[in-house]
């Protein structure tokens, strides 16, 4: 059996007191696509949240690789690309110095490398255009293209489809495939109708506010 990249055990959070889950399970395995499902309020973001290490208000257990993942956070890290419901877009700057700066940090690329990623999100002669002056779907393919030059195993994405158009939607349904067949793993919310081979739905509540995706 396949050791998950990523597990929690017995998973718990509570807000406004309000418990948004508990004795949750999640298990995310090389090669998988999971799809969070719920409605408005349920915790979806709230999970992914910390999931990626971005939101310690919860009790449980969350493993990398088997091990405790808070013994090796900056190894977890290193191996997580993670694109929240807002694109984290810079509107005064352009598409390119946008990725140039989301990448750099970690892993900076060469401009060649950053162009042809944009230029596969359908951003071809918008390089260097501001973002400012970019459509909402447009802007979301500048953070999109982020996953043409990802070397992260673990892939968390939080509305990931949000303005996109038909042809947009299909590439990145392509794309999360891909990065599976690769032996990659997605975690994913949507509004979207996904229904991709072999892809794991996982459930949370039957109710709650409208305040969280």
């Amino acid at each position: 059996m396949t050791e998950p990249l990523l597990q929690a055990v017995d998973l718990q959070c509570e807000r406004d007191n309000r418990i948004l889950f508990q004795g949750l399970g999640v298990s995310i395995a090389p090669g998988s696509i999971t799809r969070v499902e719920g409605p408005n309020g349920a915790g979806k973001t709230t999970l992914l949240r910390i999931l990626a290490g971005l939101n310690d208000s919860y009790t449980g257990d969350i493993r990398w690789l088997g091990a405790p993942r808070h013994h090796q956070l900056e190894q977890f890290l290193r191996n997580l690309l993670y694109i929240g419901h807002r694109p984290g877009i810079k509107p005064l700057l352009t598409p390119l110095e946008n990725l140039r700066a989301l990448t750099a940090v970690r892993r900076p690329l060469a401009d060649a490398t950053l162009r042809q990623a944009l230029d596969g999100t359908g951003l071809h002669g918008y390089h260097d255009v501001p973002c400012r002056q970019l459509s909402a779907g447009q802007q979301r393919r500048v953070a999109l293209a982020r996953l043409l030059i990802s070397d992260e195993p673990l892939w968390i994405l939080d509305e990931a489809f949000t303005a996109l158009d038909s042809h947009g939607v299909e590439g990145l349904e392509q794309l999360l495939v891909q990065h599976a067949e690769q032996g990659g793993a997605v975690l994913v919310t949507t509004h979207h109708h996904l229904d991709l081979p072999g892809m794991i739905r996982l459930r949370l509540g039957r109710g709650g506010h409208n305040d969280d995706q």
